[in-house]
């Protein structure tokens, strides 16, 4: 898909909400989906939803500071702009979430019931950010093999739904407003020469220290609900080996490239 197309790819997102807005219809999707989700177990909806934490998806990417320094500085710009918009449009817009409107046993909810600040989904736009952001900051040759980014994305909002946190509208608009933050993070690291992403440059160091942060805020922080303490484990080892060698290499000569 070209970059002129890709913008135009978050509208089909928000004509859906708009839809669901104008219908009336999303309660009953929304208990729908709630409701059909409940077929998996509850770890596995809370681990797409770890992958939606900001947090969580760092740790997780954290070993591409040295594969695809690129990519990664991508998507933690992405992240930062997902994370600056949700923090603003949800107490602006301020709408109330599922267990703010419905009755508590008239769906399924994991962990401690959420009732302000719906819109956005904040997970599904942090999740659609990075997803969009490792995409296109990918040569073209190489992207078919990250499209399963979008199917993970995709269901990372629907577990939102499945914990019984948002509305399907919220994740519709954290959909349409991650891809663009992810095609924006990409284009302004395209503008960013590769002698600045090595391993002895200042903005890789940057990095590695907030990996640092990263370690503290696993060990001594739940994301989100207590079934992803394994995901947690397997983060803090991903951050902690990639720091390791990321240290290793301090002191090798690079190469110009």
């Amino acid at each position: 898909m070209s970059l002129s197309r890709a913008w135009a790819v978050p509208l089909l997102p928000l004509l859906l909400w708009l839809v669901l807005v104008v219908s009336g219809q999303e309660i009953q999707l929304f208990l729908w989906m709630n409701q059909a989700a409940q077929i998996l177990p509850n770890w596995v909806w809370a681990w797409f939803t770890f992958l939606g934490n900001g947090w969580g998806v760092f740790a997780l990417c954290f070993p591409l500071l040295l594969i695809a320094p690129r990519q990664l500085c991508a998507a933690l710009l992405a992240g930062s702009f997902a994370a600056i918009i949700s923090l603003i449009l949800k107490p602006l817009i301020n709408l109330p979430r599922p267990a703010g409107v419905l009755a508590e046993n008239s769906f399924t909810i994991l962990g401690n019931p959420l009732l302000q600040h719906a819109l956005p989904s904040g997970h599904t736009l942090t999740v659609f950010s990075v997803a969009s952001a490792l995409f296109f900051a990918t040569t073209p040759a190489r992207r078919n093999l990250l499209l399963v980014l979008f199917v993970i994305a995709a269901l990372t909002g629907i577990s939102r739904s499945a914990v019984g946190a948002h509305w399907p509208g919220d994740i519709l608009v954290g959909s349409a407003l991650g891809i663009w933050c992810g095609l924006i993070a990409s284009r302004l690291m395209a503008h960013v020469k590769n002698q600045q992403l090595a391993p002895t440059s200042l903005i890789p160091r940057i990095i590695a220290v907030a990996g640092i942060v990263e370690l503290y805020i696993l060990q001594t922080t739940v994301l989100d609900f207590p079934h992803n303490q394994l995901l947690q484990y397997l983060g803090s080892a991903l951050v902690l080996i990639t720091l390791l060698a990321f240290v290793m290499r301090q002191n090798k000569p690079q190469s110009n490239v």
